[in-house]
């Protein structure tokens, strides 16, 4: 293992405790940060919708979008739920997925069905509520092993 340190190289292996081991790797992973990011200021981390990437999409795999959209029709459409309520709920979920896209297609369609911008804030707010509580339940799991190595 050869590891560039300000212009001098260290050869491996070496011993990972060793407090210059651990500081190199610390400067390592800052060095990938900070080169990772700055390559990502240049570029959106999520592309623009377009529909050219729509249609390259719909190539691949067009009976599966065919399928998928009825299916999407079928879910949203009204019934014991009103659409207003539906989109809510996939702005909840959009959240908790952290999917960009679902975010802005669903909070334009939740509005669009009437829902206000404190009702669609809420409902980000149970989402969020959720996804800690999610975690802070699995707790639990970690809870039981610790008390298993007593």
């Amino acid at each position: 293992m050869l590891i560039d340190v300000s212009r001098k190289w260290v050869a491996g292996p070496f011993d990972v405790n060793s407090d210059n081991a651990q500081k190199i790797l610390v400067y390592l992973l800052y060095l990938f940060h900070i080169k990772h990011y700055q390559h990502m200021e240049n570029q959106p981390m999520f592309p623009e919708q377009s529909k050219e990437l729509a249609e390259s999409k719909a190539k691949l795999a067009m009976d599966n979008l065919k399928a998928w959209r009825k299916f999407s029709r079928t879910v949203f459409a009204e019934g014991a739920l009103s659409e207003q309520t539906k989109e809510l709920i996939a702005v909840a979920v959009a959240h908790v997925t952290q999917c960009p896209y679902c975010i802005r297609a669903h909070t334009k369609n939740a509005l669009a069905k009437g829902a206000s911008k404190e009702q669609i804030m809420e409902a980000i707010w149970v989402a969020s509520e959720m996804r800690a509580g999610a975690a802070y339940s699995h707790a639990n799991i970690a809870m039981d092993e610790m008390l298993k190595s007593e």
